[in-house]
């Protein structure tokens, strides 16, 4: 991933020269899956996913990050984001404490998150957001791109910034204690 220095008015993408309105129409088309990994990588906050993948489309669009091809588009895209994400999660420290202060003196700390998947209703989902909640955030975010971003092992190490021993092994241990948990063997 590159930050340039500026605009330009082409990007290259997936070995295809695009002008400014060809990208935009890219990214809107992922959209949807870019919006639950800017989800994933803001903890459920949908406020700071929000902001996270307005700033990432932002610096993709006015070229200060830009696309080279030593990944796919979709990795690079998601890359991009996450370190928006960690980014504006630095900046933004300050209002989530005070935004949790309120919460807690209000007595409405409810959970506010929502499903990025929508996939399963009820109980069971309830037993799987629980569950993939006591998983580690490097499992967590291993299996979302695995399973929900439809990203392989290694595409999910790039977007992770990790070597992909280190994620296959997250992606094995995670599915491993997911499927203990699921099934009602806690593991320790």
């Amino acid at each position: 991933m590159s930050y340039g220095n500026g605009p330009r008015d082409t990007h290259q993408v997936s070995g295809v020269l695009m002008n400014r309105d060809e990208l935009e129409a890219e990214l809107a088309r992922m959209h949807p899956d870019a919006f639950a990994w800017a989800l994933r990588c803001s903890s459920g906050r949908r406020e700071e996913a929000e902001d996270a993948l307005h700033a990432a489309y932002f610096r993709i669009i006015d070229g200060k990050a830009r696309f080279e091809g030593r990944s796919s588009f979709r990795t690079w895209l998601f890359g991009v984001i996450r370190r928006t994400a960690l980014e504006e999660r630095r900046k933004g420290w300050l209002r989530l404490v005070r935004l949790q202060r309120w919460f807690e003196r209000s007595g409405s700390a409810g959970d506010q998150r929502t499903d990025p998947g929508g996939v399963v209703a009820g109980e069971t989902a309830a037993r799987l957001k629980n569950a993939l909640a006591r998983l580690s955030t490097r499992q967590r975010e291993v299996l979302h791109l695995v399973f929900y971003q439809e990203l392989s092992v290694q595409e999910a190490a790039e977007v992770l910034g990790m070597p992909v021993g280190t994620a296959r092994t997250h992606y094995e241990r995670g599915k491993t204690r997911l499927r203990a948990m699921l099934a009602g063997e806690e593991l320790a």
